[in-house]
């Protein structure tokens, strides 16, 4: 792994051509994927190329690579980055396939909740199960496929952005949760988006973005990635939310997503279920902004979701320096489950999905398999 095209941040100094709605997180390039290492931002923001598949593996979790759409356009580069070392090897055939399907299923455990990593390898292993191809030609349906899902995922993020501007009132004042912006995309985002869209028709809308302990993300990127974009931010901590709720300063919230359930119940950054429960009182509209690839129709309910349990040392640490008593005890769960009750509608590509969302979801299936 090596990184490259650094561009420091940390005193003020910002580029907005290197850095604004248009980036690309995550490319591949030639035989390698190419990404934005997102635990740098802001102090740094510097592309890292990825050669192999363990390397994909430990940027995946180690979130180099963070949101669910990248992450899953990650696995589907992760899957080649495979399957181009294991054509190296003397393998027959069968012995290829064999051991790429280990090491796709491998790829998929980098981090559990978020099923768009689980959706894009499964994608990839399709494709070897399916082909007819030599060794070589398999390996090049991988990378092609891996390139289409790149750059689907800027396609639909605008879609989504686009059908949720229209939800926006005139003058909102939006709130967001983490990061659902291009970096956590491919680019241009889903929330994110939603904003972005919104925007570009009325720019008296603004933000308030929630900073979204332990990692951040909120204040580290979301901030970040919209004051390029001269879109009106303030960042607020988590605990002050329902204050202005009350205050009557929030008109909607607007976040993303890393699974969402067949009846609607939707898991997202740790907190998220915190806002909803305060827009609800405050009668604020709720909307999760989201591609059809982040909704698992396998599971019934938000209960099935496996929540992912992440280090002690992202709550007692604050840029390397301990907060608190070294001796403290830490739960420190990645995401919570927002239930579907809560939720005003599912911004997706295919339009805005309503309650019942069992069967709205149901129904934007059926359409996009009858696209296809």
């Amino acid at each position: 792994m090596n990184r490259e095209d650094t561009i420091n941040l940390s005193k003020g100094k910002i580029f907005m051509t290197e850095f604004n709605s248009k980036i690309k997180t995550i490319e591949w390039v030639d035989n390698y994927s190419k990404m934005v290492d997102q635990t740098l931002v802001p102090y740094e923001f510097k592309y890292v190329n990825i050669t192999t598949g363990d390397e994909m593996f430990d940027a995946i979790k180690t979130m180099i690579v963070r949101g669910a759409p990248a992450i899953g356009v990650a696995g589907a580069h992760g899957v080649v980055l495979y399957a181009q070392e294991l054509a190296k090897e003397n393998l027959s055939r069968d012995e290829f396939v064999s051991k790429l399907l280990e090491k796709s299923d491998y790829m998929a455990s980098a981090r559990p909740t978020a099923v768009n990593l689980m959706w894009a390898v499964k994608k990839q292993k399709e494709i070897i199960e399916n082909s007819t191809s030599d060794i070589a030609g398999i390996v090049e349906e991988l990378k092609q496929n891996g390139i289409k899902l790149e750059k689907e995922d800027v396609e639909i993020n605008k879609k989504i952005g686009d059908y949720g501007a229209e939800v926006v009132p005139e003058g909102a004042t939006i709130l967001t949760h983490c990061n659902a912006g291009a970096l956590a995309t491919v680019g241009y985002g889903t929330a994110l988006g939603v904003v972005r869209s919104a925007f570009a028709k009325d720019p008296t809308i603004q933000v308030f973005a929630d900073e979204t302990r332990p990692r951040q993300q909120g204040a580290r990127i979301t901030t970040l990635e919209l004051t390029m974009d001269g879109i009106p931010t303030t960042l607020i901590t988590d605990g002050m939310c329902s204050y202005f709720m009350k205050k009557g300063m929030i008109d909607m919230v607007v976040v993303g997503a890393d699974r969402i359930a067949a009846n609607g119940d939707t898991a997202n950054k740790i907190g998220t279920y915190t806002v909803a429960i305060a827009a609800k009182y405050h009668n604020v509209p709720f909307y999760i902004a989201a591609p059809l690839s982040t909704i698992d129709r396998s599971i019934k309910s938000g209960d099935e979701i496996v929540i992912e349990e992440r280090s002690r040392e992202e709550v007692t640490h604050i840029n390397g320096k301990i907060i608190c008593a070294p001796e403290v005890n830490v739960i420190n769960p990645g995401f919570d489950v927002t239930p579907h009750e809560l939720i005003t509608g599912i911004i997706t590509e295919k339009g805005i999905l309503r309650p019942d969302y069992n069967k709205s979801i149901a129904e934007a299936f059926e359409k996009e398999r009858v696209l296809l």
